[in-house]
């Protein structure tokens, strides 16, 4: 059996060519017209009046995090974040100096555990809430939202791992106020390096706009420029370089726009298949084996997540077979050596079950039927199931 990895390629030779042909045609290489043409194309299948194309999916959570902090939309600086997250969904919160609180996860989804989110509320009364939807799976929804409307907590998503899961007739990054996603080389499409932002937030919108270029004025919607310049009464030749927050250079570029337009074209068929591939993995493993559910209305795998005693034991079997297999993401964010150094070692019952006995198995859209039979019979062979 060939080497199975966690994920293949998504671009294609096809693409790979037309992207040079184009290239040789002297088009504009930086950020221009086919980085607006994406951003509209990837609104349109969000759901979603306005997107933003960084250069990771890292910077999209910084991004999303940084302008509501500069827009004033915070309240206070306390962000409930889950224990079961991935680094730059929390990172930003301790770069900007605010004030991270994590959360438990969900036994069945691993997003964020109703009622401890309840409790963090009434003894933090925080600003924000960022969820994850861990390895495709959504959160849930609306019984977060209710929470977060009865304490007036704004919800923003990091669904890096969820582009295309849908939830009650909307899609992952358009359920709360923001919503981030990466086309790094390992998610659902691709773009080398790329993320980017959702929201119907046309506020948040133009102050995204802004911070990624620096903090100028020259991406924002026209009457926001004009109302920014008249403020400070800005000539013409100035607003060139007149910084109206103190911003980054988060921008992507034309090149990795043009590889996301052919993406997107592909996009239904890859999670259809990641779908199925996760069906089939829990035909085989279920229910010996732990495996995440949730309510959806479809579902973009990104990995299969399973639950062993015996976790090395089953990452060398697999290994010695050909079949890579990570943690199931970070496990718990309270027991990550940056979190320890700073606030101490944290522990919650369902987070510390991730962190010692997760393991997730490959899932891509090149991965066919065959191959999952093999990393299943490999897995059931070595693993020792957590439960009963």
């Amino acid at each position: 059996m060939k080497n199975i990895k966690l994920a293949e390629q998504t671009i294609s030779k096809t693409e790979l060519r037309l992207l040079a042909k184009w290239i040789k045609e002297d088009n504009q290489l930086t950020k221009g017209p086919l980085t607006k043409e994406f951003e509209n194309e990837f609104s349109r299948y969000i759901g979603v009046n306005h997107s933003v194309f960084v250069n990771s999916g890292s910077s999209a959570n910084l991004l999303m995090i940084y302008s509501l902090l500069e827009g004033k939309y915070l309240k206070n600086n306390n962000i409930i974040v889950p224990a079961i997250s991935w680094i730059t969904t929390l990172s930003p919160i301790i770069q900007l100096g605010l004030n991270p609180i994590l959360c438990e996860a969900d036994k069945n989804d691993l997003g964020i555990d109703l009622e401890y989110f309840e409790y963090l509320c009434k003894k933090h009364n925080p600003s924000l809430l960022i969820i994850v939807h861990v390895l495709g799976h959504p959160n849930k929804i609306e019984e977060i939202l209710k929470i977060c409307n009865k304490y007036n907590v704004i919800l923003i998503e990091d669904a890096c791992e969820a582009l295309g899961t849908a939830y009650k007739g909307f899609n992952a990054g358009n359920l709360g106020r923001a919503g981030s996603f990466s086309f790094y080389y390992g998610h659902h499409i691709s773009t080398i390096e790329g993320g980017m932002v959702t929201t119907n937030d046309t506020n948040l919108y133009n102050i995204m706009l802004s911070i990624r270029s620096h903090g100028w004025s020259r991406d924002v919607d026209f009457d926001v420029r004009n109302k920014w310049s008249s403020k400070f009464d800005i000539d013409e030749i100035r607003s060139f370089y007149t910084f109206y927050y103190p911003g980054f250079n988060l921008r992507s570029t034309d090149l990795n726009a043009f590889l996301g337009l052919s993406q997107i074209k592909k996009l239904n068929s890859i999670i259809e298949k990641r779908e199925r591939n996760f069906n089939y993995y829990k035909k085989l493993l279920h229910p010996r084996f732990y495996c995440q559910s949730s309510e959806n209305d479809k579902l973009s795998s990104f990995a299969y997540g399973t639950f062993v005693k015996n976790r090395m034991e089953v990452y060398e079997a697999l290994k010695n077979n050909n079949i890579e297999s990570r943690p199931l993401i970070c496990g718990s964010m309270g027991r990550q050596p940056f979190w320890v150094k700073k606030f101490g070692l944290q522990h919650f019952k369902i987070a510390d079950l991730v962190h010692e006995n997760g393991i997730y198995l490959p899932n891509h859209s090149s991965l066919t039927i065959n191959e999952i039979k093999y990393i299943s019979k490999v897995f059931i062979n070595s693993a020792i199931p957590l439960f009963p």
